[in-house]
């Protein structure tokens, strides 16, 4: 097969019903095993470092590690990633993409086995690896499997979207995590252990099942297929992404995605550390886990009070599930919605701006207002719709890039290029400002010692999002505007 024709009137042909249906499954899990760390991330935490999350020390513990594991696992996704952006456009898209996909379910699915804090870190970054060098393969190919321009974008707009079915699938699996915890035969426990983190990370392994039985049937990019056979594929070189017209594109590209990465990584992703603050029957914990430490294990009253605890535990991963749910439909209406606009909007930078126009001023509001309790008894509720936006005009600038960057690097630089900006300004620079996050939660904690832990991380979530946001759209101002819809030779 050398080509896949695909003019805009002409129905799909199986096969690239096959391709668009493996790199849905490819973007959904990307989001799944990403997504599902800050929900799994706090009660595996607690298990391996054997700490109370409800106390002060517990809960600082908890929030140093899960920032420790997210910045290093995107220092090495960052890193990784430029590799796989090189090896893409030397090797092939399709191979490239099989490796990542599987490299990532994989190891989702070694971290359930974790012992230990730093054994979940290591198969994090492995995961991570996996993931961003998938993201820029899947986008390379499929933008050169569909020349037509229309269709192209069609294409990678709706398949990406599938992207918030991976947050979708990661709460719907944290939820079904929780109510099966405890509740299996002992055959089924994982390391000893029927803890719900466990299920969640080991459901990272689904992705892998669907690829190895589709992949023989998977084409090759044809464009870089025929320039590979003819001679003409020139070598990538990174330094290029630096030279004359690509410098600007380079940057400012890396910047934003770094922006939309921050706001992603720097507030959205706290929310299930927030929602905590903001149940009133967490409260009572702290106090009933104190009255346990005291009784006999023996004593008539250990079991009914162990069991009030647990059952207050559980209401609060429902809680935070619910939550993200908001965030990951919101996300998901975001994602079509940039898909449809990316149809009618010509300028890419007017679409950007779209997003990130009114992302500037609700985002920083939902966590300043409804994040630290100030509504009251209504904060737990105006949070869910308000992340709801968050999501919808955050996550869907992801999509964006996907249909821009293909269209302003040539076919033997494009995955390089994609990769410089997805990995440097997005994972390696973007996923740090959760660091920022939790540095500036810790010093409202010695400048207002009085607000509570979630508190102080919803004022610190607020602050960085409203700078990422204003800086995102102040470097779109510097954006290039593509010079044509084809893709450059």
């Amino acid at each position: 097969m050398n080509s896949l024709p695909s003019p805009a009137s002409a129905r799909l042909t199986p096969v690239q019903w096959l391709i668009c249906i493996i790199a849905a499954i490819g973007f959904a899990f990307d989001t799944y095993v990403l997504l599902i760390m800050p929900l799994v991330g706090p009660p595996a935490l607690a298990e391996l470092l054997h700490v109370d999350p409800a106390t002060t020390d517990g809960y600082n513990a908890i929030v140093a590690w899960t920032s420790r594991i997210t910045w290093a696992s995107a220092v090495c996704g960052g890193v990784f990633g430029l590799l796989g952006g090189y090896l893409t456009d030397r090797l092939g898209r399709r191979r490239v993409l099989t490796w990542s996909i599987l490299i990532y379910a994989f190891s989702s699915a070694a971290s359930a086995l974790a012992t230990s804090p730093m054994m979940l870190l290591v198969f994090r970054c492995t995961t991570f690896i996996g993931v961003c060098v998938e993201f820029v393969a899947a986008v390379a190919w499929l933008a050169e499997l569909f020349p037509d321009p229309r269709r192209r974008e069609a294409v990678l707009g709706f398949t990406q979207a599938f992207g918030s079915c991976g947050g979708l699938l990661a709460t719907a699996a944290w939820k079904g995590s929780v109510a099966i915890a405890g509740n299996l035969p002992d055959w089924a426990a994982i390391h000893g252990s029927q803890a719900a983190w466990r299920y969640g990370l080991l459901s990272g392994l689904i992705p892998a099942v669907p690829l190895i039985l589709i992949r023989p049937f998977l084409p090759e990019s044809p464009a870089w297929r025929e320039k590979k056979a003819a001679g003409r594929l020139k070598r990538p070189r990174l330094g290029e992404l630096f030279q004359g017209t690509f410098r600007r594109t380079t940057i400012v590209s890396t910047v934003l995605f770094a922006c939309a990465f921050g706001a992603a990584f720097g507030a959205l992703q706290l929310v299930p550390q927030i929602v905590p603050g903001l149940v009133p029957s967490m409260a009572v914990v702290p106090k009933l886990q104190a009255q346990l430490q005291k009784l006999d294990p023996a004593s008539a009253e250990f079991k009914p009070l162990k069991a009030q605890i647990l059952k207050l535990t559980k209401e609060r991963q429902q809680i935070v599930g619910n939550v993200q749910l908001y965030q990951e439909l919101g996300g998901l209406i975001g994602r079509f919605s940039l898909a449809w606009l990316a149809l009618l909007i010509a300028r890419r930078v007017t679409l950007l701006r779209v997003f990130q126009i009114p992302g500037l001023i609700v985002i920083p509001a939902v966590f300043f207002i409804a994040g630290t309790g100030n509504l009251g008894e209504q904060s737990l509720d105006v949070l869910k719709w308000g992340i709801g936006l968050a999501g919808f005009f955050t996550i869907a600038q992801f999509s964006f890039w996907g249909n821009y960057l293909p269209r302003v690097y040539p076919t033997y630089l494009r995955g390089t290029g994609e990769s410089f900006a997805a990995n440097v300004g997005g994972r390696m620079l973007g996923t740090g400002a959760q660091q920022v996050t939790a540095s500036l939660a810790l010093l409202l904690a010695t400048a207002v010692p009085k607000l509570s832990g979630p508190t102080r991380l919803a004022y610190a979530a607020g602050t960085v999002a409203l700078l990422v946001y204003a800086i995102g759209l102040i470097a779109s101002f510097w954006l290039p505007e593509p010079s044509t819809e084809e893709l450059p030779e």
